[in-house]
């Protein structure tokens, strides 16, 4: 009795240790945005490419200041034939004959760009337009992954209550096979009649196995948008949908599309492009200007030799110093200026046409989606009342088949009817729910399902 209860205590503490391999976290579709942002390697990367354009910045408004430099240099020589030299001081000769000499050379150096048109100021309105439109990007990816996210979401979801539907036929197909296996051995039921109600039911199983391997698909597709590892277990955390959901007012595409330019990062992003392309333009006209420039340098020597002064007092002899100033003014470039500046006004046009293709696009994705919500609006309040007909007519001949008073042709039709409506009802449905919450997507707000 105590090696019974030992063992059921143990049995109790290695489940709260360790969970069953068939428990899985059900993700909300909220924790699945959140944690593809912070996760995604896709939007990781474009959280680098920001720090990239950063850093980028930071180094062009570094250009308005001047820069330094210092320099040292040392040498040795040796000169293995020189001939011995005399050298008379103070009514005395004395002879050397130095070999190998050694010199080094030391100094430190300015330069400034005082200006250059104006190049390097708007160099820097450049790049920090370039940061923007990194960042922007780096949204444009975050909305596309969230979107698809939505889509698998809401697949899941649909193929879920398809599969409940499925295995409702497929238990049916089971319980009229029972039922013509009797009919059958009571000689009431022909064997071809056996045959096409079991080929219904393995039918039934293969819908039933078909919506499942469509469902572990969709959640492979979303753990690969989450990074989640191939052992991490995954689930949905919603349930069946609400008819009602499918009925809630569809936004006006107008709306949405008048919200959407002010708001979806496609089209700043073409906005920044063309400021971007307008400013090139200024740099590359700029060319055309004048460059000053400002110098300066302080330097010294010295020379080791025999006979030679001490190395400190050769600095102090050798030190100079130098101020300078240069102009540079672009006579002729072999064209270089000419050419950046109709490439830049090509370019410049070429933004702008991006921009209202953008413009178009969002407008076309827009109506698209509005053009499918209420389509399948429309079909899904028919579809509710052709599924409430084709269940009683199945019922119906459902109990005639049993009776006797229908045969397997009449079932199987009716069962096919039936499957229809209700398929049709689901993916009308989805349909519906999916591309209203798009819509409002686009408009400005959340995805919530």
């Amino acid at each position: 009795m105590k090696t019974t209860k030992f063992l059921t205590a143990l049995a109790t503490m290695a489940l709260l240790i360790c969970p069953s391999a068939s428990a899985q976290q059900a993700w909300t579709l909220q924790q699945c945005l959140d944690h593809a942002a912070e996760h995604n390697i896709q939007l990781q990367k474009s959280r680098i490419s920001l720090q990239e354009a950063q850093e980028q910045l930071q180094q062009t408004k570094a250009a308005l200041f001047p820069s330094l430099s210092a320099s040292v240099s040392q040498s040795v020589g040796y000169r293995p034939f020189q001939e011995a030299m005399t050298v008379v001081q103070n009514g005395m000769a004395t002879s050397t004959n130095n070999k190998v000499t050694e010199n080094g050379s030391y100094g430190l150096n300015a330069n400034w760009t005082v200006w250059n048109g104006g190049i390097n100021q708007k160099n820097i309105k450049a790049q920090e337009l370039q940061t923007q439109l990194t960042e922007v990007q780096g949204e444009q990816s975050l909305n596309s992954i969230q979107e698809q996210i939505a889509q698998l979401y809401v697949q899941v979801l649909y193929t879920t209550e398809a599969r409940k539907v499925n295995e409702k036929l497929r238990e049916t197909a089971q319980q009229q096979l029972d039922r013509g296996r009797e009919r059958y051995k009571l000689g009431d039921l022909a064997k071809a009649d056996l045959a096409q109600l079991e080929a219904q039911l393995a039918s039934a199983e293969y819908d039933v196995v078909n919506a499942e391997t469509q469902i572990a698909t969709y959640k492979r597709q979303l753990k690969e948008l989450l990074q989640l590892g191939i052992t991490e277990s995954f689930d949905v955390a919603a349930s069946e949908m609400d008819d009602s959901r499918a009925l809630e007012p569809v936004p006006s595409k107008a709306d949405v599309y008048n919200a959407a330019l002010n708001f979806r990062p496609e089209i700043r992003a073409a906005q920044i492009s063309s400021d971007a392309a307008d400013l090139q333009l200024n740099i590359a006209k700029s060319g055309y200007l004048p460059t000053i420039g400002l110098n300066a340098g302080v330097g010294t020597s010295h020379y080791f030799a025999t006979g030679q002064d001490a190395f400190g007092e050769q600095l102090k002899r050798n030190l100079n110093g130098s101020v300078g100033l240069s102009v540079s003014v672009p006579i002729f470039d072999n064209r270089r200026n000419k050419t950046a500046v109709n490439r830049a006004k090509l370019q410049q046009t070429s933004a702008k046409l991006d921009l209202m293709d953008k413009q178009t696009t969002l407008g076309s994705n827009i109506e698209n989606l509005w053009l499918q919500a209420t389509s399948a609006q429309q079909r899904f309040q028919s579809a509710q009342a052709a599924v409430q007909s084709q269940e009683t007519n199945y019922e119906l001949v459902n109990e005639q088949f049993k009776a006797g008073l229908k045969n397997i042709v009449d079932l199987l039709q009716a069962r096919d009817n039936l499957l229809q409506a209700q398929q049709n009802k689901l993916q009308s449905k989805y349909t519906t729910i999916l591309n209203t919450q798009l819509l409002r997507f686009y408009e400005g707000g959340q995805l919530t399902i």
